[in-house]
């Protein structure tokens, strides 16, 4: 039995069957549509969501898990014996973590370690695999936090939104502001930086867009092995399937996943969104 715990939230989006395989426990943030609430990807999938949202005429918003919930989570794997790592979406965008750091306070455990992965989707999602398996091999709590922290150093997530309009109404559009004016005439590639949203550079199609991704990996992975690598959508999986496709013959990636955007990031970035998430050396 593994003696560290590893607890994550909805955001993350990993497949179902490494959930079940390292036994991973999953916190849902909330969608706030119309007065009524959905825990993210247990009320509402992805695809009810899209569904909906394309003949919406409100937008939802999204809501952080209350402090009851990690208390209630962390109180329980602490009882069965357990240290708990807690790996979630970055501080910058979401109250996720604050809600564990007051949970972690009042439960008043050393036992109990609170990480801000600084990114957001299945780029936390690589942070979490990296710290189950350290977990599944036995590693001490110290050995798991460790390597969620390297991890955090050697991963990225660069993505391409068909539209800035859900990240500029949901205010998470960071250092993206400066490609509001121009957005007819361009598709943007954004990334995640410091816990941020960040502009990195337009371009004229979609087509040179998912091209840019590619070539942006082999830039900041530097050929540096393994190379971990997922791609994940939002209502797009043919074209998902495509580019990991493209992604795995420009890279040889040792691991790759294809997976969707919870309902919850899909609120912020909105339909047709593909991305790109990397952890290199790890």
């Amino acid at each position: 039995m593994n003696k560290v715990a590893i607890v994550t939230d909805s955001t993350a989006y990993l497949p179902a069957e490494l959930i079940a395989e390292f036994d991973i426990k999953v916190i849902p943030l909330a969608v706030i549509w119309d007065g009524d609430s959905y825990a993210d990807g247990v009320d509402i999938t992805p695809t009810q969501f899209y569904t909906r949202l394309e003949k919406s005429s409100s937008l939802p918003s999204t809501s952080q898990p209350p402090e009851a919930e990690f208390v209630s989570i962390f109180s329980e794997l602490l009882n069965e014996g357990k240290d708990v790592v807690a790996i979630l979406i970055s501080s910058g965008i979401s109250g996720t973590v604050n809600s564990a750091l007051q949970a972690k306070s009042e439960i008043g455990s050393d036992r109990v370690i609170v990480i801000d992965s600084k990114t957001a989707a299945m780029a936390t999602g690589l942070h979490v695999l990296a710290a189950a398996r350290k977990a599944a091999a036995g590693g001490s709590l110290k050995e798991v936090k460790e390597i969620a922290l390297k991890a955090q150093q050697q991963t990225n997530v660069i993505f391409a939104v068909d539209t800035l309009e859900f990240l500029h109404k949901g205010g998470r559009i960071g250092g993206a502001k400066r490609f509001l004016g121009s957005m007819l005439n361009i598709k943007p590639i954004l990334e995640m930086n410091g816990g941020l949203i960040e502009a990195v550079e337009s371009v004229r199609t979609q087509k040179r867009a998912l091209g840019r991704l590619i070539s942006l990996v082999e830039e900041k992975s530097a050929g540096e092995k393994p190379l971990r690598l997922a791609v994940f959508h939002s209502n797009v999986p043919k074209q998902a399937q495509a580019l990991l496709k493209d992604a795995e013959n420009a890279l040889s990636p040792d691991e790759t996943f294809l997976t969707e955007l919870s309902p919850v990031i899909g609120t912020h970035v909105g339909p047709g969104t593909l991305a790109i998430a990397f952890m290199h050396g790890l």
